[in-house]
C-alpha cells in the first residue's frame, strides 16, 4: 500500500479507504488537507465537502456535518453526524430541504429557532454543492 488508510463513521454507517494520498476536509477554520505521514492530530470537522483522493487519481466526495477527525499512524478516522457521497445524495430533495428552510427563516415566527432553521439551510446549500461533483 503506497497511501494511507480513511474511515469515516457516521451513527449509522461506515465508509472505509485503504490507498488514499490525500485528504481534505473543512476544519473549523477552513479547509484541512492531509497526506501520508502526517503528524498525529485530532480536528474538528465543521459542515462542507470531505474530499479523498486515491492513490491512483480516483477522486470521492462527500457532504459532511460536523464532527471530529484523528490523524495518526497513516490512519484517519473521520466521525461525523452525517456523511453522503456525492453520487447519492438526491438534489431535488437537497433543493426542498433549502426552500423550506429559507421559508421557516423569511417567516420570522416568533416560534423560530432560528439557529437551527439556518444550520438546516447551511447544510442543504452544501449538499447541492457536493452533489455538482458527481
Amino acid at each position: 500500500m503506497s497511501g494511507f488508510g480513511v474511515e469515516i463513521v457516521t451513527p449509522n454507517k461506515s465508509f472505509k479507504f485503504s490507498d488514499v494520498s490525500y485528504l481534505r476536509f473543512t476544519g473549523l477554520d477552513g479547509k484541512v488537507g492531509v497526506m501520508k505521514n502526517h503528524a498525529p492530530a485530532i480536528m474538528a470537522v465543521d459542515v462542507g465537502e470531505l474530499k479523498i483522493e486515491d492513490s491512483s487519481g480516483k477522486i470521492k466526495y462527500f457532504a459532511t456535518t460536523g464532527g471530529f477527525t484523528e490523524v495518526i499512524d497513516n490512519k484517519s478516522m473521520i466521525l461525523v453526524e452525517a456523511a453522503e457521497s456525492s453520487d447519492r445524495i438526491d438534489l431535488d430533495r437537497a433543493k426542498a430541504a433549502k426552500e423550506r428552510a429559507e421559508d421557516r427563516i423569511k417567516s420570522k415566527n416568533e416560534d423560530l429557532d432560528l439557529q437551527r432553521a439556518e444550520f438546516a439551510l447551511y447544510r442543504a446549500i452544501n449538499r447541492i454543492q457536493v452533489a455538482k461533483n458527481s
